[in-house]
């Protein structure tokens, strides 16, 4: 069985500018979240989602699958996780049989 976990993280935010760059005890939250997911034997795949080249870098420097943004049509206020997790298994181009969002 193949499982991916993916991590939806926009840059935008109606409530905290950037929060998914946000350092708590010198770790931003999406680098804590590709961390405790790499600790996770059951994952053949870790990737994020993103609108944001910082938020890319992050994810490539921790080597996770982040070879693509996301586009602004499904970034916005309105856009649904489904629409950024499809996004994902489209361009990985790889089958899961498990995909999990986080």
């Amino acid at each position: 069985m193949k499982c991916i976990a993916i991590i939806p993280a926009r840059i935008g935010s109606k409530t905290i500018k950037k929060k998914n760059l946000v350092k708590v005890n010198g770790i931003s939250f999406v680098e804590k979240t590709i961390k405790s997911l790499k600790k996770n034997k059951f994952l053949d795949c870790i990737a994020v989602s993103t609108d944001s080249t910082e938020i890319q870098k992050i994810a490539k420097k921790n080597g996770v699958w982040c070879e693509f943004l996301r586009p602004k049509q499904i970034s916005g206020d309105k856009s649904t996780t489904n629409s950024a997790v499809n996004f994902v298994i489209k361009k990985i181009k790889k089958k899961f049989d498990f995909i999990f969002e986080i």
